[in-house]
């Protein structure tokens, strides 16, 4: 128990002695503070003073540079304005000169406005004297020449009025020369070898086609018993048939080749099988039109084999072997459309255009043709249709637009189609001609070339190819003659249709003769 007490009072006795001494300590650590307290303040006032010493003397040095930087700046500007102000000097001294010559200008230009308008007076005066004089001289050249202002003025227009009609004729007659010497010969070169690497047959025109018989009996079969068969065949191809007294052959007749020669097939069959009959006839006729589609098509693709033209609609295919049974004045149109496309073919390749697309143009050219007898229509509008629609190249449908001059050629080939058109028309044996209608356009050549003043006679020869007119020597000139030629051609062209060119020549010749007695 006492060693309880004992060490209670130890340990207050410890904790008494450990707060003097630490209050002790706590006491001497806070002279200490206040004591560097004191030394950081003192320093801090010296850094201070320092500071603001050296703050003023800063201030001081940048106001002086400040003043030194505004008086140069006023200094310039004083010196700018002064030598805007000498420049201003200046130009009022030039301005005062420059109005003392202005004013000495006004003074000179109105002494010479007074001096112009008196010599304005004095020229209307004198115009005035030489206008009276003019009437007096012209009044006593009327009197003397007994002829009025007006009539002069008459006979001056008919002189000029001749003149000019004299400078027009040699104006023609030099074009003509000139278009001559520098086209004729390229055109006649490339023609010609056009032509002659082309063959072409003579026409030969048909509207009815022969069968053959093997005897006289089997006529008999064909008209059958009250004529049924040769009526069912006849209702069946819209074709006549002719039994005459022929021996052993049968004629058909119609203006329809595809129809005809449906009829030729299928009459041949009948009579090689024997049996006929209206059943056997409709089956005979339904085989031959087959046959006759693969024939046209055959046909078509032969003369585009022919051409080198490929990529063609097969229904266009099978028109262009229609033509091969449509003629024109007696030319076979296929042929002709064969011939055209080759000579447009080559004349092409000789000017270096597309040589297949004017084989093309050329052969499609009169494509119209195989479908106007069964459409209305003219050929040319006919064939522009069928090239829309099996889309054709617009040059090709130009071509066929244009080939008879209905609407302007937008290409050379179609001008090429149109030239190779005119070639195969016009060629001897291409065509045929009615007797009456080969008469009537001679007649109205001749009655064209003799209705103009001046002409003897004419006359129309070369199958109507060239018109030759007999001119009066003391009515016509020869430089009236080439007018007179030029309006007789211009006046063909608007009257009158035909293939191929006419050549229009006027002869003027002046014969003197006397006899010796």
């Amino acid at each position: 128990m006492k060693l309880l007490i004992f060490a209670a009072l130890a340990m207050v006795v410890g904790i008494i002695i450990g707060y003097a001494v630490r209050k002790a300590s706590y006491e001497k650590q806070i002279k200490e503070a206040h004591q560097n307290a004191d030394g950081i303040i003192a320093d801090a006032k010296k850094k201070a003073a320092t500071a603001k010493k050296e703050a003023i003397l800063e201030a001081k040095e940048d106001s002086h540079r400040y003043r030194e930087s505004v008086e140069e700046e006023l200094k310039q500007r004083r010196n700018e304005i002064q030598r805007q102000e000498d420049r201003l000097l200046q130009r009022e001294t030039s301005l005062d000169r420059k109005d003392d010559a202005l004013e000495k200008r006004e003074n000179t230009v109105g002494a010479r406005e007074q001096k112009l308008d008196q010599q304005t007076e004095q020229l209307h005066q004198s115009q005035k004297k030489a206008t009276a004089l003019v009437e007096q001289r012209q009044q006593e050249l009327e009197k003397v020449a007994e002829m009025t202002h007006d009539d002069a003025k008459e006979q001056l227009l008919r002189e000029m009025k001749d003149r000019l009609k004299t400078e027009r004729e040699v104006m023609i007659r030099d074009s003509e020369q000139e278009a001559e010497l520098t086209a004729d010969r390229n055109a006649k070169k490339l023609i010609v070898e056009a032509i002659q690497r082309s063959a072409a047959d003579v026409v030969s025109e048909a509207t009815v086609s022969v069968v053959n018989l093997p005897n006289d009996d089997m006529k008999g079969r064909i008209i059958g018993r009250e004529g049924r068969n040769i009526r069912t065949l006849e209702t069946l191809t819209g074709i006549d048939l002719i039994i005459d007294d022929t021996p052993e052959a049968v004629v058909l007749s119609g203006f329809d080749p595809v129809r005809r020669e449906i009829a030729k097939i299928a009459l041949e069959k009948l009579i090689q099988d024997g049996r006929i009959h209206p059943a056997r006839i409709e089956e005979a006729v339904e085989k031959a039109r087959k046959e006759m589609d693969a024939q046209l098509r055959e046909t078509g693709e032969q003369a585009l084999f022919d051409l080198g033209i490929h990529s063609m609609h097969p229904d266009l295919i099978k028109t262009v072997g229609r033509m091969k049974y449509r003629t024109s004045y007696g030319q076979n149109v296929l042929n002709h459309s064969i011939e055209v496309a080759k000579l447009a073919g080559i004349m092409a390749a000789e000017l270096g255009e597309d040589v297949t697309m004017a084989k093309r143009a050329g052969l499609l050219h009169d494509i119209g043709k195989a479908v106007d007898h069964e459409v209305d229509g003219s050929h040319v509008e006919l064939g522009v249709e069928l090239a829309r629609k099996y889309k054709e190249n617009k040059v090709v449908i130009n071509t066929i637009a244009s080939h008879h001059g209905d609407v302007a050629p937008t290409s050379i080939i179609a001008v090429l189609v149109q030239a190779a058109d005119a070639i195969s028309g016009a060629r001897p044996g291409a065509r045929s001609e009615s007797l009456e209608q080969y008469i009537q356009r001679l007649k109205k050549l001749e009655s064209i070339a003799n209705n103009y003043d001046g002409v003897d006679h004419s006359y129309a020869i070369q199958a109507g190819r060239e018109l030759r007119v007999i001119v009066k020597p003391k009515k016509i000139s020869d430089l009236q003659a080439t007018t007179l030629a030029h309006d007789i051609k211009q006046q063909i062209e608007q009257q009158l249709e035909y293939p191929g060119h006419i050549k229009v020549t006027v002869i003027r010749e002046v014969r003197a003769v006397d006899y010796a007695k």
